[in-house]
């Protein structure tokens, strides 16, 4: 693998960014997560709640990462922005919890998610199809179909943007054209509508406790009612995610001190309406209690089959793949961006900065393929999700304050795009971002620390990675 270019190819325009946001965002949480919500809050209007408020945390940090991906319009994103704001370090923290964590656990999970639906069809691809068992660690058919399809995508990708844009226009297209469907469905074709019933509980939060008698369902407020939605935002937070994976690209993408900003904004819109609304359909199709307690959480499939009949499993199983197969597409090509910048700054393998001749990063690319495959294998990808998704939210407040940080140490810098409602709407997103992430530890301490000591291992290696560069 030689390096026979040296620059990415400004090849992707708005509509390619926008589809990229929306499609990287969008996987198989939206049809899943809200049970555990609902389990957490068990009320109609704070499900509905729930979803708003990351839906308004996520436009908030969208919109104000339009004025740094238009003071920095290069690859790496996040990585060069921490970088620019703080320093060193503290951009390659961010950079080793994604290669650890962040990009190639969502990678794994989703690639599962592929197989788990796609068992539906066909039911030899099932998870509880062991094909190997070693004993110490069983390998399933679900969790070898992940892995050939975080390959196929990794290959398609290595051979160029152009498929990679292809793949991801296509796909995130069907998808939006489908949720959207769905949601219409859910509204007019649904046999039975308990939308009535379900705002009858309004907005009074009630938490699920267990008594020897039975679940029964109690009042919450308080403290107790910010932990509980707190809770409730780890699969909210995680369903609409990845929409910064547009910023990882800029240097391939057209006009970038606009394009990226404007994508951010109508991508991560878009996405919000949706999920809001694909909530609203639930409510309508689907008892409270159904949705709290859907077979394996999968609350899309319940409602479904109350508008399709039996059918309807076959429809979410189809949608879920379709989705997931799209989302995973622009993880892989936007991850292996952040590490190929990485690499330029000396903080990765030398390897990961070259270009191909098709002017990708393939050896990046080829590296983020093995890590969540091997996650993919290691059945854990789900936990780890869980215990790096505060320390998601604390880069994203982060680099939100260093908006802030830079307004003062770069003043005069070019600024085509500022962050809109600065500094009101930053600060809001900063102040509920650390209550969320102060909750979450009180809720899920191991979570959190876990979470915590995996950015924390990067210190080590952060350093090591500079006194090997002052040998070279």
């Amino acid at each position: 693998m030689t390096e026979q270019n040296t620059t990415f190819k400004p090849s992707l325009g708005l509509f390619d960014a926008t589809m990229i946001v929306a499609g990287s965002m969008i996987g198989s949480g939206i049809f899943i997560v809200s049970a555990d919500i609902t389990r957490n809050v068990g009320s109609a209007g704070w499900l509905i709640a729930v979803w708003l408020i990351t839906g308004f945390m996520t436009l908030t940090a969208a919109v104000s990462y339009g004025e740094l991906s238009a003071m920095f319009p290069k690859a790496g994103g996040q990585y060069v922005y921490l970088k620019e704001a703080f320093n060193p370090l503290a951009g390659f923290l961010y950079g080793w919890s994604f290669f650890a964590v962040i990009q190639t656990a969502t990678i794994a999970a989703v690639g599962v998610a592929f197989s788990k639906f796609a068992a539906y069809l066909l039911p030899a691809l099932s998870e509880k199809n062991i094909i190997v068992d070693l004993g110490f660690m069983t390998i399933s058919a679900a969790q070898i179909v992940a892995i050939i399809l975080i390959i196929l995508l990794t290959y398609v990708n290595s051979k160029g943007i152009e498929g990679g844009k292809l793949i991801q226009r296509f796909f995130t297209s069907a998808k939006l054209l489908a949720l959207f469907g769905l949601i219409i469905f859910g509204f007019f074709l649904a046999k039975e509508s308990f939308w009535s019933k379900n705002w009858e509980t309004g907005f009074t939060a009630m938490k699920e406790s267990h008594y020897l008698d039975g679940k029964q369902w109690l009042p919450i407020g308080g403290s107790a009612l910010i932990g509980a939605i707190a809770a409730s935002m780890v699969g909210s937070i995680f369903s609409s995610d990845a929409w910064n994976n547009v910023t990882f690209i800029a240097g391939e993408i057209k006009n970038p001190k606009k394009n990226i900003g404007l994508s951010l904004f109508l991508g991560t819109l878009t996405v919000t309406v949706i999920y809001v609304c694909a909530n609203l359909m639930y409510l309508n199709t689907l008892p409270l209690n159904d949705i709290a307690h859907a077979e394996n959480d999968r609350v899309a499939v319940a409602a479904a089959k109350n508008i399709f009949g039996d059918a309807g499993t076959y429809v979410i199983a189809v949608l879920i793949m379709i989705s997931t197969f799209g989302c995973n597409n622009g993880l892989i090509l936007a991850g292996a961006r952040v590490y190929n910048t990485m690499a330029k700054d000396g903080l990765f393998f030398k390897k990961a900065a070259t270009l191909n001749k098709n002017a990708v990063p393939e050896f990046a690319l080829w590296i983020q393929c093995l890590v969540a495959a091997l996650l993919c294998l290691s059945g854990k990808y789900g936990d780890l999700l869980d215990m790096i998704s505060f320390v998601v939210v604390v880069f994203y407040a982060l680099t939100i304050i260093g908006i802030f940080v830079l307004r003062k140490k770069m003043p005069d810098a070019e600024r085509p795009y500022k962050a809109f409602g600065y500094p009101v709407l930053p600060v809001i997103y900063i102040v509920l971002a650390l209550i969320f992430c102060v909750f979450l530890i009180l809720m899920k301490p191991l979570y959190a620390g876990v979470g915590l000591v995996i950015v924390l291992l990067g210190i080590p290696l952060y350093y090591l990675a500079i006194s090997n560069q002052k040998k070279e």
